[in-house]
């Protein structure tokens, strides 16, 4: 796909992933209130040592999206892309490699959260994903059962 390479994560792109999160044009957050939430290259960092994963689609030396999973919550903490890189099944990409590392550690529900009334809502809604309630901070709460017919490996293996 355009000479996109998808590969995990590392503390050394995390200079690249905060570039792709402040520059969305949905649901864009400034460097100064993600620090003061708490969203921090330390705090990222030390999440992937501390059950999280990451994934990272990269383009010839720039990160041009990204996804993170959380392993313990069993959710998708992070998936964004940048603009210029929208509708290219990039999201989905990322989204289904989050989702099979966390199936593949035992999870049977994989859940996120977005914003109603928006894109990223919407491109849930088309790829399967279920609208399971509200939470406290008025966003939407999507899950996905692990299916049944494939397990996400071998899923991964025949996209080879």
């Amino acid at each position: 796909m355009d000479g996109i390479a998808l590969r995990e994560a590392s503390g050394d792109d995390l200079a690249g992933i905060f570039r792709v999160r402040t520059s969305v044009t949905e649901n864009l957050i400034s460097p100064e209130r993600l620090e003061r939430m708490g969203i921090t290259g330390a705090n990222i960092a030390g999440s992937f040592k501390r059950g999280a994963k990451g994934w990272v689609a990269v383009r010839r030396g720039e990160i041009v999206g990204f996804s993170i999973a959380h392993q313990t919550s069993r959710s998708i903490f992070a998936l964004f892309v940048l603009p210029g890189y929208e509708n290219r099944g990039l999201g989905r990409r990322l989204l289904d490699a989050a989702s099979a590392w966390l199936w593949d550690n035992g999870a049977d529900i994989v859940w996120l959260t977005t914003a109603p009334d928006t894109r990223a809502a919407r491109f849930y809604e088309r790829d399967g994903w279920i609208c399971s309630g509200v939470e406290a901070n008025d966003e939407l709460r999507f899950e996905r059962r692990r299916p049944t017919s494939c397990p996400p490996s071998a899923r991964d293996l025949l996209r080879r």
